[in-house]
């Protein structure tokens, strides 16, 4: 069953065109990951879905892109959209106060100021992003003098106080060490019991390794997308291929 889809996608930036006629449904409940060469597209698709491109001047887009049947431009305020459509960035970016006031942010911006409703969300959200155990005697502290992989578990469980249904991640592993990427792999396996996890990732053996969908893209198009393992060891387009096997990219 899809969650999201988008219909013959285009986007401009200016009079370039970063998306070709993307066509694609996503499936619910599963990790989808996006690979190809920088420049491709990948990251720009995914922030399309979220409508974080709607920040950029120069940027038009045709085409669908529809969540839970409803399209994301005409049916869906986009406060409302984020809060269903989570997003974490490539690089850590916790919020310079503390630990509990990060992942209580959203919820309370969002109306929520019951002292114990906060708790319980900052608790489950922690633990969602397995870091309640690391953190909870110091839920005062300033997160900025965490690790580089524990902010960046910071700021799933922040994404996920505010219960999106989906998760957007652009390359949440590539500014961080083996054991803290080894971490967040872990994460991901369980997240995608409870959300839709829609991954950049450079890194061909994470794909291999986490994600049930794979895209392949090359400039701005979908060159080939279907079940990772049939992407892996199965392509159908020689360029899929070439680029798996480290031939260009």
């Amino acid at each position: 069953m899809s969650i999201i889809s988008t219909e013959n996608l285009n986007l401009y930036y200016g009079t370039v065109r970063a998306l070709r006629d993307i066509s694609m449904s996503i499936e619910k409940n599963a990790v989808t990951a996006l690979i190809g060469p920088s420049g491709c597209g990948k990251s720009t698709f995914l922030r399309t879905i979220n409508r974080m491109n709607d920040l950029i001047d120069s940027v038009k887009i045709d085409g669908k892109v529809l969540f839970e049947g409803h399209d994301i431009y005409k049916d869906y305020d986009v406060i409302d959209l984020r809060k269903k459509i989570g997003m974490v960035f490539q690089h850590p970016n916790p919020f310079p106060m503390s630990i509990y006031d990060n992942v209580a942010y959203g919820p309370r911006i969002h109306g929520i100021k019951n002292k114990n409703k906060l708790d319980e969300i900052v608790e489950k959200s922690l633990k969602g992003a397995a870091l309640w155990e690391e953190v909870k005697d110091r839920l005062n502290k300033n997160a900025l003098g965490m690790s580089g992989g524990q902010q960046q578990r910071l700021c799933i469980a922040r994404t996920l106080a505010i219960e999106p249904e989906v998760l957007l991640m652009d390359e949440p592993t590539s500014a961080l060490d083996p054991i803290s990427t080894l971490k967040i792999e872990e994460l991901m396996d369980e997240l995608n019991k409870k959300y839709t996890v829609i991954i950049v990732t450079h890194n061909m053996q994470q794909a291999g390794r986490i994600s049930d969908n794979t895209a392949f893209f090359l400039t701005g198009e979908v060159v080939e997308f279907g079940k990772t393992e049939d992407i892996f060891y199965k392509p159908k387009d020689k360029r899929t291929e070439d680029y798996i096997t480290g031939r260009f990219g």
